[in-house]
């Protein structure tokens, strides 16, 4: 199904009773951002604002349930994107014996003609009207977090081509509004835009670009999805749609641009130019990432459709909207890594704690000894799957949806000294607790059942995995010995799931090791396997908080202990150190970014107003708790 533009988007949405029109005035900087964290949080409705104090009207939170991002795509369940994809590749890829099986290919090679992008004549919708004197500031950019650089264009479709190839590349990255015709352009050294703008650097050229928001929403997703180099973007959200994409030549620079966008930015990088400060940005992970440089976009003109939307996103502590743009991609990519990749693969998700790079777990057929390893390797070679911090594969009936089912199937099946495996590797640049940028830690845990091979030189030992209220007693009398833990979560214990979670206030070096082999001496822990240390100003009252905050904080290579067990009933054991790392306490060099939180008067603010948004039961500001967990300083926590 193909939406002709954002506004026939809209108009579906509300008439499924998803979207509320928000006419009281809400100011873009800090208050959109507020109202849809709280929204977001619970999971609510589409969001139009239509009174900004702009001259257009801001949608946010449009795809911001499993739902609603299906509809955005046409289609009822998202899994029925990825059927398409296996259907289409067993077609064309299956064998063809005679002439008959050769001919009924025909249609689906027309079908994909169908979705290539289409350069048409004249001017497009989205060329209605040409702002006279191009500026950026009359749109309602966001400013989303306190700490933030400035206003972010956060959902600008960027349109680069390679100056040799003038092969097309489409990506979304965030865009610093600095003035009326100057954004910063924050492509990270991995993107296919950033190689092309090495490459009009060796060429001495100017590089144009072009920006496109709104349309389509199948246009949107495109722009952030893991196609290979090469592949354009346009013909996927032809795929999509079902209906090709349809271009129009820009004003001022030679590049073409969806004909039913909403807005055009056109430009260019100059990359001969001095790198402009930018950021910081409260980001996807729920950190702010740091400021750093990156290239001057200079804005040529700026056309609109008659009536646009201005379409945005605003990213932080999970869920957010951004966490059904990424179960979208793991639904759709699912077919083709399971068909030309690693074809034992039964089903895969990333769990929204993990931020998309940190965490992925992955269920396998398994046939043969090692085959969990080996698929590690494969996913880790796999286009953006190399920033995969953390891999898990588990095979079987498990299911990988169910997250205390795959907790349970880890805690059956894994022996912590055998079965966890650490590497290295490239890693997603807003990871920030790697030592060196971009470049860090990898752990891979075969949780498959074991065959009889694997088992040769380590059987696992038998060990009794239900935790007894004098159990839990005995843990809790061990750990009241140590006065520098501040909170205990125990509650997977009574679930069968030997993980604990421990805040502690680390005073020393080497103190979260040391503290570790000391309460693992203690007969009391000999059922628990995994522990894993948060620092004390972290509620970990949560599983899901404490999951997101320990996934971002580890290099699971560097951060980890293993203490082998030395008796048949005993399990060996394993501890994170998922703490805030220091120069003065762990060597470490490199700035810590704070995590997100709105300021306590717009937080309050919004409630003043809450009434008179349309928006039912009053929904609290979700930073209330966040923010007893700021460090000291801004988006830098101080030392």
């Amino acid at each position: 199904m193909a939406f002709k533009d954002l506004a026939a988007f809209i108009s579906y949405l509300e008439s499924k009773g998803e979207l509320v029109r928000i006419k009281e005035y809400v100011n873009p900087e800090l208050e959109i951002a507020e109202i849809t964290d709280r929204v977001s949080k619970v999971y609510g409705p589409a969001l139009l604002f239509e009174n900004t104090g702009h001259d257009f009207p801001v949608l946010i939170n449009s795809m911001g349930t499993e739902k609603r991002m299906a509809m955005s795509l046409g289609v009822d369940n998202l899994d029925e994107i990825g059927h398409d994809i296996e259907n289409l590749f067993k077609t064309l890829t299956g064998p063809k014996n005679s002439m008959f099986d050769k001919l009924k290919v025909l249609p689906q090679l027309g079908e994909i003609a169908s979705w290539m992008p289409k350069n048409i004549r004249g001017k497009g919708a989205c060329q209605e009207v040409v702002m006279k004197d191009p500026d950026v500031t009359k749109l309602p950019v966001l400013k989303c977090w306190p700490e933030d650089g400035g206003p972010f264009i956060t959902l600008p479709v960027i349109q680069t081509k390679d100056p040799i190839t003038g092969i097309r590349n489409v990506g979304l990255y965030r865009m610093q509004v600095f003035g009326p015709t100057l954004t910063g352009m924050h492509w990270h050294r991995h993107k296919v835009s950033a190689r092309h703008f090495n490459e009009y650097k060796k060429l001495g050229k100017r590089m144009p670009v072009a920006v496109t928001i709104g349309g389509d929403p199948a246009l949107t997703y495109s722009a952030t999805a893991p196609l290979p180099d090469g592949v354009d973007e346009f013909m996927l959200a032809g795929f999509l749609r079902k209906k090709k994409v349809e271009l129009v030549k820009c004003l001022t620079i030679d590049m073409e641009v969806p004909a039913d966008a909403d807005f055009v930015i056109e430009g260019y990088v100059d990359p001969e130019e001095d790198l402009i400060w930018e950021g910081p940005f409260g980001d996807h992970t729920g950190y702010y990432s740091l400021a750093d440089y990156y290239p001057r976009f200079h804005i040529t003109a700026i056309t609109h459709k008659k009536n646009p939307v201005y379409l945005t996103t605003i990213v932080g502590i999970p869920p957010q909207e951004d966490a059904w743009i990424g179960k979208a991609t793991e639904r759709i990519f699912l077919a083709p890594i399971k068909m030309t990749a690693v074809q034992e693969i039964v089903d895969m998700i990333l769990p929204v704690e993990g931020v998309f790079h940190n965490l992925v777990i992955v269920k396998i057929k398994k046939d043969y000894p090692g085959q969990a390893l080996k698929v590690m390797n494969a996913l880790w070679g796999a286009g953006q799957m190399m920033f995969t911090k953390m891999m898990i594969v588990v095979d079987g009936d498990v299911n990988i949806h169910n997250t205390i089912e795959v907790a349970n199937y880890i805690a059956e099946n894994v022996d912590v000294a055998r079965d966890i495996i650490f590497n290295q590797g490239p890693t997603d640049v807003l990871d920030h607790s790697c030592s060196t940028m971009a470049f860090g830690g990898k752990m891979g845990i075969d949780a498959t059942k074991k065959l009889k091979e694997e088992l040769v030189d380590s059987p696992s030992p038998n060990v009794n995995a239900v935790f007894s209220s004098n159990d839990l007693a005995a843990i809790h009398d061990e750990l009241k010995n140590h006065a520098e833990i501040i909170h205990v979560n125990d509650s997977l214990l009574s679930l069968g799931i030997p993980l604990m979670f421990v805040s502690i206030e680390k005073n020393r070096k080497g103190h979260v090791k040391s503290l570790a082999k000391t309460i693992f001496s203690s007969s009391a822990f000999k059922k628990v396997k995994v522990l894993i240390f948060l620092e004390a100003n972290v509620d970990i009252s949560s599983v899901a908080d404490a999951v997101w905050r320990f996934s971002n904080n580890v290099d699971p290579k560097r951060d980890h202990l293993v203490i082998t067990s030395d008796t048949d009933d005993e399990v060996s054991h394993i501890v994170f150190d998922g703490t805030r790392k220091t120069k003065e306490l762990d060597n470490f060099e490199r700035e810590w970014p704070n995590i997100l939180a709105a300021d306590q008067k717009t937080a309050k603010h919004i409630d003043e107003i809450w009434s008179r948004l349309g928006l039912g039961d009053f929904i609290p500001s979700p930073s209330e708790r966040y923010r007893k967990q700021l460090y000291k300083g801004g988006a830098v926590a101080e030392n």
